[in-house]
């Protein structure tokens, strides 16, 4: 459809893990690509990002990778340069980071917890903070950040507080530079089948992966999981000019998950 014709996207954590099952962020990558936006791929694995954008080039759009750490201050800032020197602008900013951190308090130790809000909310900041400079000189951008269903829920683990964080900063940054042209939103998936939702698991357990991707949908009004492709077509449609008159949005995609959160 187009819908990105003549834009850049820049899309952090592009890779993705080996799995049965394609990941949230080279969905995004790819759907981006197919709407007809070139595509920077970050990711802190370079033969990660060189996957995805083998895929994107497969099927004829123009990708290009670019490898980071965003828990380090100096690689976030190699980003817009990379894609600048690359493509010559920047529109879309879309920030799929996040690791699953989330023992009890007492089980969790002072590295766990720094390591899961530097990754899942720091490194999100620093990314964004290298960005939002260039989008207001411009004058106009969206940014993207994946959050999570725990990031709707009160919760003392890093992961359940750095994603509550997530929704916060996604609002706070709407409201400070919509002046600017700039819109900000935030996708929240629900249980989607991914290398990181299922498989990993599986690995880390030894349980068999359709029994634990059956117990995820078991867990969702709607009685079965999503797909990557869910969270990319929500991060296309925000990211377009459909979009034009929202920011601030915090947006399930979960198959009803959150209304949980509604009348608990």
């Amino acid at each position: 459809m187009n819908r990105l014709a003549g834009k850049t996207a820049v899309v952090v954590g592009g890779g993705q893990r080996p799995g049965a099952t394609i990941g949230n962020g080279r969905a995004t990558a790819v759907a981006f690509a197919r709407e007809g936006a070139q595509v920077l791929v970050v990711d802190r694995d370079l033969e990660a990002a060189k996957d995805t954008v083998a895929q994107i080039r497969a099927e004829g759009g123009n990708g290009h990778p670019h490898t980071a750490d965003i828990t380090r201050p100096a690689d976030c800032e190699t980003i817009p340069r990379a894609a600048t020197a690359t493509f010559g602008q920047v529109d879309i900013l879309h920030n799929n980071v996040g690791v699953v951190v989330a023992a009890g308090t007492e089980a969790t130790s002072y590295d766990d917890w720094e390591r899961g809000l530097s990754i899942n909310l720091t490194g999100l900041w620093l990314v964004c903070r290298q960005f939002l400079p260039l989008m207001r000189a411009q004058g106009h951008g969206v940014v993207l950040n994946i959050s999570s269903l725990a990031g709707l829920l009160p919760g003392a683990n890093p992961y359940s507080i750095a994603k509550n964080g997530v929704n916060a900063l996604t609002r706070g940054l709407a409201l400070e530079y919509a002046p600017h042209g700039i819109r900000v939103n935030a996708i929240v998936p629900g249980m989607i089948d991914t290398p990181i939702g299922v498989d990993r698991v599986a690995d880390a357990t030894g349980r068999d992966r359709d029994e634990i991707a059956a117990a995820r949908a078991a867990q969702v009004p709607m009685r079965r999981q999503g797909s990557a492709w869910d969270i990319a077509n929500a991060a296309v449609f925000l990211a377009s000019d459909e979009a034009s008159y929202i920011t601030g949005a915090v947006l399930p995609v979960d198959g009803g998950s959150a209304l949980h959160t509604s009348t608990n």
